[in-house]
């Protein structure tokens, strides 16, 4: 069978597996795997005390942050790429180590500077092992066991995410700030050390194609995949970083009552993903296609519901419309990977799953600085000074002008989620009707 896809060159020396998973495979990868999201979320609630520590240049407190996030954002896109090179065991095993590396950094970091440079160190080994450990997944696994492998992942990435915070306040309350990089530092060293026992593949010597191979977009299948978390950050990554500072300036709820309320939003992210990989495996009819219009609708009912916040109504009205989110961000999740990377050839994977992440890491930078920006916009617009300050980022005070921004941004949320389904729903759609008029019937691994 010819593995020439839309949108990719044909490549006569594919990378082949010299043998089967070993049964270490999917501890390895998700051990390591784990670490990635719990870094993106967890970091930001060690800045107070770091800040009593090392200083708090306001510029160089938000890069332990930012620093992490762009590097992770930017450099998978050369990961994905290199990996195809090199291979996506040696990838992994590489990113264990930067990250190791990193982590030590950071605890030892004597001075913000430092602590900077350890995290971008940091942000571009996660970018290896997330690019590493989906091409090796895609590669090792196929049929349903892929399916239940993706969906594990999925739900790793999910309890990174959404634990991240109260996982790192833990260690912070037990050790220190430095405390969470150490964790990391043990967890990626164990990963480095069981990177031997993971399959291993012998590079593509034929056409390597472009780091940022965009031509992959051709192949509208792998396009629509590549939108679909970009859904996930518009409609759930937002709210996940911002809902908390609305339930504070609309209802004055405490720090620690809002992060109980989360877990309505959050549960459904780790729960969502290997449910929906078993019915997926269990019942044909309930196809990757369906799962992902299921989980647009969840998003856009979701955030209309979420409207219902305010001052004068209880916080349970937002419990469906939070548990909604949480479902529409983790039914797809995995899924989406291994399904994307099993329409393109398994010599491009890894550029492929670059791609794939950089739209995904991408999105969230974009669209959760984009939310702050609309927001405090529209709380400027009717505030001034301190007041739009204090305001903006939470405080109680004028729960009628947040609640306000508020409904204005996530209207905003709304119609871009509407728009991205009708774009998504039209690529997919493309793509079956090309691939009807070219061979006869629809292309293998894609269903609708």
């Amino acid at each position: 069978m010819s593995t020439e896809i839309a949108g990719t060159e044909p490549t006569t020396e594919p990378e082949q597996p010299s043998g089967p998973p070993s049964a270490a495979t999917l501890p390895v990868v998700l051990a390591a795997q784990f670490v990635t999201p719990m870094a993106i979320a967890g970091t930001a609630i060690a800045l107070p005390l770091v800040s009593r520590d090392l200083g708090s240049n306001p510029t160089a407190l938000q890069w332990v942050v930012n620093g992490f996030n762009i590097a992770f954002a930017l450099t998978t896109l050369v990961w994905g790429a290199v990996s195809d090179r090199i291979g996506h065991r040696r990838t992994f095993g590489i990113g264990t180590g930067l990250v190791v590396a990193g982590s030590i950094g950071s605890v030892v970091a004597p001075n913000l500077l430092t602590l900077d440079i350890a995290r971008v160190i940091a942000g571009v080994g996660a970018a290896a092992i997330l690019t590493g450990a989906t091409a090796l997944l895609s590669n090792a696994y196929e049929g349903s066991r892929r399916t239940k492998a993706f969906a594990l992942f999925g739900t790793v990435n999910g309890l990174g995410l959404a634990l991240g915070p109260t996982i790192s306040g833990i260690l912070i309350s037990l050790i220190d700030w430095r405390g969470v990089f150490v964790v990391h530092a043990v967890i990626l060293a164990a990963a480095g050390i069981g990177t031997r026992l993971l399959p291993t593949a012998q590079p593509s010597t034929g056409d390597r194609g472009p780091i940022l191979d965009l031509g992959l977009l051709r192949n509208r299948e792998f396009l629509a995949m590549c939108l679909v978390p970009v859904a996930g950050s518009i409609g759930f990554v937002t709210l996940l970083t911002y809902l908390p500072s609305a339930l504070s300036g609309i209802t004055d709820l405490s720090a620690g009552t809002s992060g109980l309320l989360m877990l309505a939003m959050t549960i459904p992210v780790f729960v969502a993903p290997v449910a929906i990989g078993t019915l997926v495996t269990r019942f044909p009819a309930l196809t990757i296609g369906k799962v992902i219009y299921l989980s647009l609708a969840a998003l856009i009912l979701g955030n209309a519901g979420i409207l219902a916040l305010s001052d004068d109504r209880s916080v349970l009205a937002i419990i469906v419309p939070m548990i909604l989110l949480g479902l529409g961000f983790g039914l797809p999740i995995g899924l989406v990977d291994g399904h994307a990377l099993s329409v393109v050839p398994a010599e491009r994977g890894g550029t492929a799953a670059g791609l794939l992440n950089f739209f995904r890491i991408g999105s969230e930078a974009v669209f959760v600085a984009g939310y702050a920006v609309v927001l405090s916009t529209a709380v400027g617009a009717q505030l001034a000074g301190q007041a739009a300050r204090d305001t903006a980022a939470g405080q109680y005070g004028h729960p009628d002008v947040y609640q306000s921004a508020f409904t204005t941004t996530v209207g905003v949320l709304i119609a871009l989620l509407v728009v991205l389904t009708i774009a998504i729903v039209a690529v997919r759609t493309g793509s079956r009707r090309t691939t009807d008029r070219e061979i006869g019937s629809e292309p293998e691994g894609v269903t609708s």
